[in-house]
């Protein structure tokens, strides 16, 4: 039987997915997968599980390159192949926008022309997305393989009809895409002022000239090894620290003492809450006595284990009044998290492209215990022993001036993509059984 057959579709072919197009396992045939001669002085894209997941309905980033040497254990996939994960993150879609490679946990599916698209296709597999991850859950991996993908059965309309469903879906996304795109650039340029200012040390000086490439004084400073503007104190990152807080996961229904009804943000979901991928957070309770531990503006939220091939540990995000107002409750965060705030919120932006920075360089690679194979960053430990040069608060409260606007206007991008997601997912499975139909402008 059809996935989605209803009444409402029942006029509408029956076919194996295997009838609509090709599926391919990717390939990553050479041992260790993180051997260095796979990317030495690559060129050639490589997609990961994780990226696949994060991507929307593009993927139009990635953050690793195969070398020649790699390039030939593996292959290369033309644009618009559909992604689908089929290890770690279940039945998870996304289209190339560019070619890349991709591992064998990871299926390229391409569609006969005359049958379907691949466009029409991520979204049968993001309608059956639950199903499949319900019948991969307690495998011993949770994976599934190309066997089972392509026995699977689905009421499938016209090409003409799938053209149009998958219009009306795309538009919706494609909005997404061009919030996540002006996001991006409002980022940049938040990046960029932060690194001009307190990376080369060229804000404006007295005349409105830049500091250090005017001749501003520059003094050696032996605990950073390097010269930083005369009057700028060295300080371990902890000074700028006033206090923390300890997550709570909660229970996931009302039990007891356990009334408090909240969404709680785990390391998985610090990506959606800066805006890099989808916003999840689940509904917990929490006892009404850890009413305290809920998070407030000025809050950075910083994942402190996690058990990833690569670093996830120390990823950040903050929180503002904008972005506690995606959420339908108060938040929370699990143990998974650590919270702090600082002594002084003028230098709330400042922290932020700093402890960036310091994720984005692998300095916290050096700061990970390890308890039954899970990464744990020794928090504490860092912030008192990494020193940093602390601007003169004139110049920090300029900068939170600059920023301040542009993630206002972030956080009402992100905001408009949740409703944007809630509202394709909403029209998702009426379109896939054929409840909603829909119709041209000139038929109305």
């Amino acid at each position: 039987m059809a996935i989605n057959a209803s009444k409402f579709n029942s006029h509408w072919n029956d076919k194996k997915l295997s009838d609509l197009g090709t599926f391919k396992r990717g390939k990553s045939k050479h041992r260790p997968r993180n051997d260095p001669k796979l990317f030495t002085n690559g060129e050639h894209p490589l997609v990961q599980t994780g990226e696949i997941k994060e991507a929307n309905l593009y993927i139009n980033k990635h953050s690793a390159n195969y070398s020649e040497f790699g390039l030939k254990q593996s292959q290369l996939w033309p644009q618009n192949t559909l992604c689908i994960t089929i290890a770690a993150n279940i039945a998870e879609t996304s289209i190339l926008a560019y070619p890349m490679c991709f591992p064998d946990s990871v299926v390229g599916f391409n569609a006969y022309p005359d049958e379907t698209s691949e466009l029409f296709m991520h979204y049968v597999f993001t309608f059956i997305r639950k199903t499949i991850q319900n019948s991969a859950s307690g495998s011993i991996q949770d994976n599934i393989n190309i066997d089972y993908l392509t026995s699977l059965n689905f009421k499938v309309p016209s090409k003409e009809y799938q053209d149009k469903l998958a219009e009306v879906l795309a538009n919706l996304d494609k909005k997404i895409e061009v919030n996540n795109r002006i996001n991006t650039e409002l980022e940049a340029m938040a990046k960029t002022l932060y690194d001009y200012w307190f990376v080369q040390f060229d804000f404006p000086d007295a005349n409105g000239k830049p500091y250090k490439t005017s001749g501003g004084k520059m003094v050696y400073n032996a605990t950073l090894k390097r010269e930083i503007p005369e009057g700028w104190l060295v300080v371990p990152l902890s000074e700028w620290i006033v206090n923390d807080k300890t997550g709570d996961w909660g229970k996931d229904q009302l039990e007891g003492n356990y009334t408090l009804k909240v969404n709680c943000i785990r390391g998985a979901d610090i990506n959606g809450l800066i805006g890099q991928g989808l916003l999840q957070a689940p509904t917990r309770y929490i006892l009404e006595k850890n009413k305290s531990q809920l998070l407030s503006p000025f809050d950075f939220i910083i994942e402190i284990s996690g058990g990833s091939p690569t670093q996830s540990t120390g990823r950040m995000a903050y929180i503002t009044n904008e972005s506690l107002n995606r959420f339908s409750n108060p938040l929370i965060y699990s143990n998974f998290c650590k919270v702090i705030s600082l002594k002084d919120e003028r230098y709330f932006f400042n922290f932020a492209y700093l402890w960036d920075s310091i994720y984005s360089a692998g300095i916290l690679f050096g700061w990970e215990g390890k308890t039954s194979g899970i990464k744990n960053l020794l928090f504490d430990a860092f912030v008192n022993k990494h020193f940093i040069c602390t601007p003169p608060v004139n110049l920090v409260n300029n900068y939170y001036e600059f920023v301040s606007p542009l993630n206002s206007e972030k956080q009402k991008n992100l905001k408009q993509n949740s409703e944007l997601v809630s509202l394709r997912d909403w029209l998702l499975p009426m379109l896939m059984n054929g409840q909603v139909t829909v119709v041209n402008k000139d038929d109305i």
